[in-house]
């Protein structure tokens, strides 16, 4: 059973990524304050639960929240600060569009940032362990899914709307064979050992 957060007496957002392994795509970051009465039966890492129940969750997280917001960092910044940075950038900016201002902030993973003054904790493998970062897990994963799979009409050749930007075999032969697009990340290792030409 996953605990609701860290600090029981204090207003505390839970944030989270999702795509930091992808060779296309943003970086998607989310963050969420859930109210001290929020509980759900199978509420849990994303990456546990299937496509239907994460959309499930979606809208119940998207109408219990006290507040949440969803933020993706495109690849061109991507390739200019890293991923990491992006990654914390994202959920720097995703915390910052709160519509009320968290008192203490749980970070999935073992990376992050000062936000201000605001105390933090990092978490790892917190998306399986406190509700609210769960929670961001949750969007973060699905409206990420859903920009990679509203890319992939434009770019089918990549089937986004299946491996949603991951280096899969299929994605990584579709590259080989069609060079890269303005959604690859330059700054990542498309293929390996070979020369990528990009198209538009």
């Amino acid at each position: 059973m996953l605990k609701l957060k860290i600090n029981k007496h204090l207003l505390e957002c839970g944030t989270d990524e999702a795509g930091r392994g992808c060779l296309a795509g943003p970086v998607t970051a989310a963050a969420v304050i859930l109210p001290n009465d929020f509980k759900h039966p199978f509420l849990t890492d994303s990456k546990q639960l299937s496509e239907k129940k994460r959309m499930e969750l979606k809208d119940i997280i998207e109408r219990e929240a006290i507040c949440y917001k969803v933020v993706h960092v495109m690849m061109k910044e991507i390739d200019k600060i890293n991923i990491l940075n992006a990654s914390i950038l994202g959920m720097h900016r995703a915390i910052e569009g709160l519509s009320c201002a968290p008192e203490f902030i749980a970070v999935d993973g073992n990376r992050f940032k000062p936000f201000g003054k605001t105390p933090f904790e990092c978490v790892v493998k917190g998306d399986g362990k406190y509700l609210h970062i769960a929670a961001a897990s949750i969007l973060a994963k699905t409206y990420r899914d859903e920009y990679m799979t509203a890319l992939h009409e434009k770019y089918p050749q990549y089937n986004w709307k299946q491996n949603k930007g991951y280096p899969t075999k299929t994605h990584r032969e579709a590259i080989r064979n069609y060079g890269a697009c303005d959604f690859h990340r330059k700054s990542f290792k498309l293929l390996p050992d070979h020369i990528i030409e990009s198209i538009k």
